[in-house]
């Protein structure tokens, strides 16, 4: 009998970690980290360099190619008072969504210094504020100037740089994320040549993961909760490559929960996703019935979060208290800069 997501609360999906286990910086080398296997056949501890022996000729993997952007901004009010700004989102090239703490929230009409400009408020239809900058030079060139690279709250250093390179994936591409799509940064440019020599399809995508992916669930029936809505676009070769392996009995995999999250979101009633751009708020929890998305390639996530409701969808709930179990047993590294799983789709 499926579980649907009316009977489910948050605290169905909390556990224990202990806090020395949250990776505060990544492994010495991209493809050092730990891989922790969950299938049909279990639970199996490797090193993340293993995973080509899990995949065949002809599998495809589906990457996010997104770029982080420097979307954090200390300033002021015009009129006094310290702020924060954290840009969600690029609308143009001068307004943009944010978040903005400040002691008391700014009203419309009031003007932010901020590092390198200044930008005024223009209303806040949402949680989020529409801000636009006053100046000539377009928002990416003033942010990759005057931004600093926003690092998820449970990494307690500020961002180095180190960081700039690493809390970033070798491949993307795509300016507009506010935070990494973290399942890629374990994979470096052998890996990848390894993966196609082997006869691996890469696909890509991009969806600009937003800063909601670490907001908390505030409501206890995950019925009642509404995600944020993230962009994405999907491109014609990534629906030939799952069509094509879709033909030959071979399986998709997507890297991270954002790929996944935008090919379910663009799921037809072929199981192939729709090409061209989209915009989601898809909330996935267990009673989900995936579409295109075989296998997923994953770090561990946070207690009573959106994304490991996503992954107990996946896998079910109570392999991945299993294995989270198991993972903590062993001393795995969570989070962000932390070990990485890959585990197969439940059979319903």
């Amino acid at each position: 009998m499926s579980i649907t997501p009316i009977a489910l609360t948050v605290e169905d999906f909390d556990y224990a970690l202990p806090p020395e286990l949250v990776a505060q910086h990544p492994a010495s080398e991209r493809g050092a980290s730990r891989l922790l296997r969950l299938g049909g056949d279990g639970l199996g501890d490797f090193r993340f360099g293993d995973l080509p022996r899990f995949l065949r000729k002809g599998d495809v993997l589906v990457f996010n190619d997104t770029r982080v952007i420097k979307a954090r901004l200390p300033g002021a009010k015009a009129s006094g008072g310290k702020i924060e700004v954290l840009v969600e989102r690029v609308v143009s090239e001068h307004e943009f969504l944010a978040q903005v703490r400040a002691s008391h929230a700014p009203q419309p009409g009031t003007r932010l210094l901020l590092p390198g400009f200044e930008a005024a408020v223009l209303d806040r239809p949402s949680e989020l504020y529409r801000l636009r900058a006053e100046s000539e030079r377009p928002l990416h060139e003033l942010l990759e100037d005057h931004g600093q690279l926003p690092l998820p709250p449970y990494i307690t250093h500020a961002a180095e740089k180190d960081d700039e390179q690493r809390y970033q994936t070798v491949y993307a591409r795509a300016p507009g994320a506010v935070a990494a799509p973290t399942a890629g940064l374990h994979f470096d440019q052998a890996m990848l040549d390894s993966l196609r020599g082997m006869g691996v399809r890469l696909a890509w995508l991009t969806l600009h993961v937003g800063a909601g992916t670490f907001q908390p669930v505030r409501v206890s029936k995950l019925s009642e909760h509404h995600m944020h809505a993230e962009v994405f676009h999907v491109p014609q070769a990534t629906r030939e490559a799952i069509a094509s392996a879709r033909a030959e009995g071979r399986q998709v995999v997507a890297v991270g929960t954002t790929s996944l999250r935008a090919l379910e979101a663009a799921a037809d009633e072929q199981g192939l996703p729709r090409t061209g751009q989209g915009e989601t708020d898809i909330f996935i929890t267990p009673g989900y019935q995936f579409r295109v998305v075989d296998r997923l390639i994953t770090n561990f996530h946070l207690p009573k979060s959106t994304l490991l409701m996503l992954v107990s969808a996946f896998a079910g709930m109570e392999p991945i208290r299993k294995a989270y179990a198991h993972a903590i047993e062993q001393r795995y590294r969570f989070f962000s800069y932390g070990d990485a799983m890959l585990i197969d789709r439940i059979q319903t």
